[in-house]
C-alpha cells in the first residue's frame, strides 16, 4: 500500500489522500517524500484547477510518526544537528509548497489534525471539518518550541494573534464547533470530502486566471504594508485578468442569459 493517493474525479480537481490509516496518516520519511513529489506533479499539471487534501480512515494527519526512525537520507547524508535541520526544512517546506501551487487547495479534515497535520491544513487556502476533526498544535508537549511547520506564520493570520497565541502555547485541542466558531475552518460537514469537492466544482466554473490570481493576491497582501501596496497589487490583477479574454467570454454569457 502507497502511502499516498492521487485520484483525479474530473481532469480539473485533483484529490490527494494520505493512506496511512493505520497510523492515523502520521508523516513518515516516505510519506513526506511521497506528498512532496505529488505537489511537484500537481504544480506541473496545466489542466488541474483546485486541489482537495484529505486523509484516508478516520483522521486527517495526527502528525511526524514518532515511532518510525528516519533513514539517513532523511538528513542528506549530514551528521546532527545538520542532519535535522536538513529534515526539519524538508516538512516545513511542505507548507510552502501549498502556498506556491496555483491552484487553490481545500482541505477536507475528517479526523484528527495534530502537529504536522494541523500545519499542513493550516497551509491550505480552505478548510473544511467533518464533526470528528479535532485540531492541536501538540509540538511544545514533545518537549520542543510550539511554533513548528508554518504555524507560528499562518495561525495567527487565519484567526488572529490571540486565539493562535492560547492554541500554540497550551497545546489544547479545539473540536470542530469551536474551530468553526473561531474562523479556523469554513463549514462542518458530515460528508467533508463531497463538501470539498462540490466546493472544487464552483471553483473550476470560475476563469481560470482569475482563480489562480486571487489566490496569488490573497496570500501576498496578508503581508501588505499598507492599503496602497494592496490595491497595487490587486489593479495589476485585475488588468492582467481582463486581457486574457475569459472576461469578455463571461460577459457575452452572462449577456445571453439575460436576454
Amino acid at each position: 500500500m502507497t502511502p499516498l493517493e492521487l485520484a483525479y474525479p474530473r481532469p480539473d480537481i485533483a484529490v490527494v489522500t494520505l493512506n496511512r490509516p493505520e497510523k492515523l496518516n502520521a508523516l513518515s520519511f516516505e510519506l513526506v517524500e511521497h506528498l512532496h513529489a505529488t505537489l511537484d506533479e500537481i504544480a506541473a499539471d496545466n489542466d488541474c484547477r483546485v486541489v482537495v487534501l484529505t486523509g484516508a480512515g478516520r483522521g486527517f494527519c495526527s502528525g511526524l510518526d514518532l515511532t518510525a526512525p528516519n533513514p539517513s537520507e532523511a538528513g542528506g547524508g549530514t551528521e546532527f544537528p545538520r542532519s535535522g535541520m536538513r529534515w526539519q526544512e524538508r516538512i516545513a517546506n511542505l507548507t510552502v509548497k501549498l502556498h506556491r501551487l496555483r491552484q487553490p487547495v481545500i482541505a477536507a479534515v475528517n479526523g484528527p489534525a495534530y502537529g504536522g497535520g494541523f500545519a499542513l491544513a493550516a497551509a491550505c487556502d480552505i478548510r473544511f471539518a467533518s464533526e470528528s476533526a479535532r485540531f492541536c498544535t501538540q509540538f511544545i508537549k514533545l518537549g520542543i518550541g510550539g511554533c513548528d511547520i508554518g504555524v507560528s506564520y499562518t495561525l495567527p493570520r487565519i484567526i488572529g494573534a490571540g486565539p493562535a497565541f492560547d492554541l500554540i502555547l497550551t497545546a489544547r485541542t479545539v473540536d470542530a464547533e469551536e474551530a468553526l466558531r473561531l474562523g479556523l475552518i469554513s463549514r462542518i460537514s458530515d460528508h467533508v470530502v463531497d463538501e470539498a469537492l462540490q466546493t472544487a466544482e464552483t471553483l473550476c466554473g470560475y476563469g481560470k486566471f482569475g482563480v489562480e490570481s486571487t489566490k496569488q493576491v490573497l496570500w501576498a497582501n496578508l503581508d501588505a504594508g499598507c492599503l496602497e501596496t494592496a490595491l497595487h497589487v490587486e489593479n495589476r490583477s485585475q488588468i492582467l485578468a481582463s486581457s486574457s479574454g475569459e472576461m469578455a467570454a463571461f460577459s457575452e454569457a452572462f449577456r445571453r442569459r439575460r436576454q
